[in-house]
């Protein structure tokens, strides 16, 4: 693609700004409060487009959007609507039990529930995940496309240089400002990439001929209800399976939960919540239907699946916005791996080095070992990054590789939540028996292994089976052994904990869209 000049401007400007602002306005930031979560001082609207911000990057505008090209097509919006309905429960059934205890991370809030072990062992499943998978796929489909647009797709050496441009680019304001620096750019590069999806949506509409023959030629395409044979996404993951990983996703991963944990109050956390879920239900309209519009105009020439996104832009956006699509899809890129930076290395600054290295290190000991975790990860996740070809869907490898962690993860905190007297070593079990329970079924339900495989299984369908088998285990430890005195909760002092009074109504009103849609698109 040929940027002119114009574009070449908007898009340095774009990025310029942003990261320049973003750096400006964490410029104080002094201690381990103020640097992991922005001294817990964020209002709503910050919270909200950085939810969002963090959520949606080339994960979703690749990744989502090659499913929606791909097999699985408009049901692929699955997850970030029912994802939307989860936060809302998050909102108001999690959030004030987090802010009321004060926590840095959600591995902290597993030690008051349970015990240090089970803190220990969600500590490493996060810091696997963070830099193994979520990290490096980030990475990888960033750079996936800025090598389809602008490079050769059979150079690998366009893709490597990417990676590193666009890991450097979120190191840079992210190591400098922490949880701050992350939020103020979000707002920016969270508006950006929503106005991009917009654009790239109208202009497919007009190069198909129009809202009519998009629906018309799509409409196998377009269904929320697949039938149960499908590979990825039968109507049963709709049961149980499809809410672990958004659970997990939207309750309990550091990664989108350390904005509301930097709340100024419950009152900001809940609505900042509210905020993105509304904000959320504009994905399948600026994502998957640009998708399968990519499919309709250029499926004979699509070698991947994942380049359907880029190729829509590689073709329809004319000279002059270019330079602002393109700014957009970086800034979706760099905040999302800035965010999971930013969290990643909260996690091992609060809950390893802290935790057990140096207990009594100093406010700015903390901030500077975040700070150097932050490169370390990034450079980790870069090396990564580079192998991540081989796999099908980007898409799809972060969810199956997340599968082995969420059930588990999942079944801790909301049995813990519900069974006031479930013992430490009901959590502890919770989290042993994720990853092995999973593998087993992984390796003989997948697929993958073909001499061995007993019986196909959705992923989706493998994670709920999984839950359903360690929550049994964690009552029949809570039968024969339950805690004799509840767990007593720490309790932030000084901290505004009055709810919004909208929340209720507003959340309702994000459920019944959610409802709408799937009846509209069933």
């Amino acid at each position: 693609m040929n940027l002119s000049g114009l574009d070449v401007l908007i898009f340095l400007g774009f990025i310029g700004f942003v990261v320049t602002f973003s750096m400006w306005k964490s410029r104080k930031e002094k201690n381990s409060e103020d640097y992991f979560l922005a001294g817990r001082g964020l209002k709503w609207w910050l919270i909200g487009f950085s939810i969002v911000a963090a959520n949606i990057s080339t994960e979703q505008f690749v990744g989502m959007a090659g499913q929606g090209a791909g097999n699985v097509g408009l049901a692929v919006s699955g997850y970030q609507l029912l994802g939307a309905v989860t936060i809302v429960f998050v909102a108001v059934l999690f959030l004030p039990r987090f802010l009321r205890a004060g926590i840095f991370t959600m591995p902290e809030y597993l030690e008051y529930r349970y015990n240090n072990k089970a803190r220990a062992i969600m500590v490493l499943y996060t810091m696997v995940i963070y830099v193994g998978v979520t990290i490096a796929a980030v990475l990888y489909s960033g750079g996936l496309t800025l090598q389809t647009i602008f490079g050769d797709s059979s150079n690998h050496s366009h893709l490597v240089m990417s990676i590193l441009i666009i890991g450097a680019v979120a190191a840079v304001y992210t190591t400098f400002g922490g949880l701050k620096a992350v939020v103020w750019a979000d707002l920016f590069q969270g508006s950006g990439l929503i106005l991009g999806g917009l654009v790239t949506m109208v202009l497919g509409f007009i190069a198909i001929g129009g809202v009519a023959p998009f629906f018309k030629e799509n409409a196998s395409r377009l269904h929320m209800v697949l039938p149960s044979h499908h590979p990825e996404m039968p109507w049963t993951v709709l049961l149980i399976g499809l809410w672990i990983p958004n659970l997990y996703y939207c309750g309990f991963n550091q990664f989108i939960v350390q904005r509301s944990l930097g709340a100024k109050s419950l009152r900001h956390g809940q609505l900042g919540i509210i905020f993105a879920a509304a904000l959320w239900l504009l994905i399948p309209f600026v994502i998957v239907f640009p998708g399968i519009m990519a499919y309709q105009l250029y499926g004979g020439s699509l070698t991947n699946a994942d380049q359907a996104y880029p190729m829509l832009i590689k073709n329809l956006i004319p000279a002059g916005i270019r330079g602002f699509i393109f700014a957009a899809l970086c800034g979706a890129v760099i905040s999302s791996l800035a965010s999971v930076l930013n969290s990643a290395s909260t996690i091992f600054t609060m809950d390893l080095y802290k935790k057990y290295l140096r207990p009594k290190a100093s406010e700015k000991n903390l901030v500077n070992i975040g700070r150097t975790m932050t490169l370390i990860f990034v450079a980790g996740g870069c090396l990564i990054a580079f192998n991540l070809g081989s796999f099908s869907g980007i898409f799809s490898y972060i969810q199956e590789f997340n599968g082995f962690i969420s059930p588990g993860i999942v079944a801790a905190f909301l049995f813990g939540f519900i069974f006031r007297k479930a013992p430490p070593s009901a959590g502890v079990l919770a989290l042993g028996l994720t990853v092995p329970v999973y593998g087993l079924l992984y390796v003989f339900c997948s697929g993958v292994f073909e001499t061995i495989t007993v019986i196909k299984i959705a992923f989706l369908n493998r994670m709920a089976l999984t839950f359903i088998f360690i929550l049994l285990a964690m009552g029949i430890v809570t039968v024969l052994k339950p805690m004799k005195q509840r767990k007593t909760m720490p309790v932030k002092s000084n901290f505004d904990m009055r709810p919004s009074p909208s929340v209720l109504w507003l959340g309702g009103a994000v459920i019944s869209a959610v409802i709408a849609f799937f009846i509209i698109f069933w």
